[in-house]
């Protein structure tokens, strides 16, 4: 699956557009993790704990979004973005969305 930020792929022409497609997974933090990422505060600097958790979150949101982009019958996914909502204390929302297309190579 090509999956770009852009709205074209360059070497490759759109011949059809499927339509919005989206990947989407909900995390929260554990108490181990908070520990970890309080201790890891009060000495400041790169927070690990919480860095593994976004990209894990993100990596989950965009292997759903290739996912459904397959299941609707696309090689690619143009004009690819995150988004991303805490729905509630420790409860993050993380969304993938991008306009699933058909391409070829020139």
């Amino acid at each position: 699956m090509l999956v770009t930020t852009t709205n074209d792929i360059p070497g490759h022409r759109i011949i059809r557009h499927i339509g919005v497609v989206r990947g989407i997974t909900v995390r929260s933090r554990s108490v181990v993790g908070n520990f970890v990422g309080n201790i890891q505060s009060i000495f400041g600097g790169k927070l690990s704990v919480y860095v593994h958790l976004a990209e894990t979150a993100r990596q989950e949101a965009f292997d759903h979004l290739c996912e459904h982009a397959g299941q609707q019958g696309a090689n690619a996914v143009i004009g690819m973005r995150y988004d991303a909502n805490e729905i509630m204390d420790g409860i993050t929302e993380v969304l993938a969305y991008g306009t699933a297309v058909v391409v070829e190579p020139l």
